[in-house]
C-alpha cells in the first residue's frame, strides 16, 4: 500500500474510533444479564479449561471431536439442535452447526473455531493454568475462550427465557487456522440465511473490538533441481536450495510488518542427505493485505522472479494464493461497533475500535453483504506461540457484552 494510502487509512481510523466514543452513550446496565455473567464465571472457566486441555490443532481429527464432544452437550442441554458437518477437506474434524428457534425475526450467526495451531502434545507440556490477572494455555484465547463465551452467552438467553430472535445459528468449525478450507461451503450456506454474524475471535489488548481485518493467503514456491553427489560431482547438480534462496530475497521489496500489506516467509526445506546436492526445495510465504487486489500484485512479482533463475536448469513453480479475503473498515461493522460499545459503557468500561493482521470468517461475511462484528471474545495475547494468553478480568464483561448483544440484535437486527 502506497505510503500516502496508508496514512489516509490510519486517519480514517482514528476519526472512526473518535465518532464511536461520541455516539456510543451508555445503554441501561442489565442487571439480571450481568448476574448470570457473574454466576457463571467460576464454571465457564472449568468448562474452558477441560477444553483447552484437549489438543485440536488444525487437522487432528480425533482432537477436534473430544472437543466437540465436550461442548456438544452443553448446546443440547440449551434445546438446540446439532448438525455434525463432515469437513470439506480431508483429514480435517467435522463441523458441529447448533440452531437454537426463537419466536421472533432475526437471524443471528455465531462463529468459532475449536482448531489451534499447536502439534499433539503440546497440552502435555504446558496445560491450563492461571496466575492473578490471566489464563495459559494452547488456543486459551484463540479461540475456545470465545466458544465457550458462546455457549455461556446462550446459556444465559435460555435460563432468562428470552426468546425474541427467529433464529440464533451457532457454527463451531475446525479449520479455520488454516483458512478455514474443510468450512467454506459450509459457512456460506449459512450466510446465506443470516442478517448478522458474530465472531468469537479474542479481543485485543487493552480491551478492542475488530472491525477490520487483513486478509491471509500462502504461495508455495517449489524449485526442481538435480540431484549430484556433493563431494564426488557437485558440478553435475543443480542445487535447488541456492536457486530458493535467490527466489526468496525477491521478497524484500514487499514489507514484513506493518498495517498494510506484509509478505512473510514461514516454512522451507530443501534436501534430504548431507552428501546430496538438494534436487527439491520449496517455501511458503505468507501474505497478508488490506486490499484483495494485493494478493495478485504478490503473485505477480513471485511469478516475474520465478523467470529468471540464478542456477542453471532448475524450474520454478509458484502455487497458492486461496485464503481469506480482508475485512475492510465499512459501514455495517461500524454500526455494529457502537452498539456494542454503547453496551459495555453500561458496564463503565470502554471498547475501542481497531484492526489486525489476523484473518476470520467475518471478511466471508462481509463479502457476502452481511452485516459482521469481530473480537467478540475474552482479551488476549501471544496468539500463536507458547506464550498465549487470556485475560481474566474481561471474562464476565465479555460475557455480558455478547449476551446483551444477542438480545439486542435479536430485537433490532441490521437492516
Amino acid at each position: 500500500m502506497p505510503k500516502g494510502l496508508d496514512s489516509i487509512v490510519a486517519l480514517a481510523a482514528a476519526v472512526a474510533v473518535a465518532v464511536f466514543a461520541a455516539v456510543a452513550s451508555a445503554a441501561d446496565k442489565n442487571t439480571r444479564v450481568l448476574a448470570a455473567a457473574q454466576a457463571d464465571r467460576t464454571a465457564e472457566l472449568e468448562l474452558l479449561e477441560q477444553a483447552v486441555n484437549i489438543d485440536s490443532g488444525t487437522g487432528d481429527v480425533e482432537g477436534g471431536r473430544k472437543v466437540a464432544g465436550l461442548l456438544i452437550p452443553r448446546l443440547k442441554a440449551l434445546g438446540m439442535s446439532i448438525e455434525s458437518v463432515p469437513a470439506e477437506e480431508a483429514g480435517l474434524a467435522e463441523n458441529t452447526v447448533a440452531t437454537l428457534t426463537g419466536h421472533g425475526k432475526s437471524r443471528i450467526l455465531m462463529i468459532g473455531h475449536i482448531d489451534t495451531v499447536f502439534e499433539p502434545g503440546t497440552v502435555q507440556r504446558r496445560p491450563f493454568r492461571t496466575d492473578d490477572k490471566r489464563a495459559y494455555g494452547p488456543g486459551v484465547s484463540d479461540e475456545k475462550g470465545g466458544v465457550v463465551e458462546g455457549i455461556y452467552a446462550l446459556k444465559i438467553l435460555h435460563d432468562l427465557g428470552f426468546t425474541n430472535f427467529g433464529k440464533i445459528v451457532f457454527l463451531m468449525e475446525t479449520s479455520e487456522e488454516r483458512g478455514s478450507p474443510g468450512t467454506r461451503a459450509l459457512i456460506g450456506r449459512l450466510l446465506k440465511d443470516a442478517d448478522v454474524e458474530l465472531n468469537l475471535e479474542p479481543g485485543d489488548l487493552p480491551d478492542v473490538l475488530t472491525v477490520w481485518r487483513k486478509g491471509s493467503t500462502n504461495f508455495r514456491i517449489e524449485v526442481k533441481g538435480r540431484a549430484a553427489h556433493a563431494g564426488v560431482a557437485p558440478q553435475d547438480g543443480r542445487n535447488a536450495a541456492l536457486e530458493l534462496i535467490h527466489q526468496l530475497s525477491g521478497l524484500e521489496v514487499f514489507p514484513k510488518s506493518g498495517d498494510g500489506l506484509t509478505a512473510n516467509l514461514t516454512v522451507m526445506q530443501a534436501g534430504t542427505r548431507a552428501n546430496i546436492i538438494p534436487e527439491d526445495a520449496w517455501a511458503l510465504v505468507n501474505v497478508r493485505v488490506r486490499d484483495k487486489s494485493e494478493f495478485a500484485r504478490v503473485e505477480q512479482v513471485l511469478r516475474r522472479n520465478a523467470e529468471t533463475t540464478q542456477i542453471p536448469d532448475t524450474k520454478i513453480t509458484i502455487s497458492g494464493g486461496e485464503g481469506f479475503p480482508p475485512l475492510p473498515n465499512n459501514p455495517a461493522t461500524d454500526k455494529l461497533a457502537v452498539r456494542a460499545q454503547r453496551i459495555y459503557a453500561g458496564l463503565g468500561r470502554s471498547l475501542t475500535a481497531g484492526g489486525n493482521g489476523g484473518a476470520s470468517e467475518s471478511a466471508l461475511a462481509n463479502d457476502a453483504g452481511v452485516a459482521a462484528l469481530d473480537g467478540l471474545g475474552p482479551v488476549g495475547g501471544g496468539f500463536h506461540s507458547d506464550k498465549e494468553f487470556l485475560e481474566l478480568d474481561t471474562v464476565t464483561p465479555r460475557l455480558y457484552l455478547l449476551t446483551m448483544l444477542l438480545m439486542d440484535l435479536s430485537r433490532s437486527p441490521p437492516q
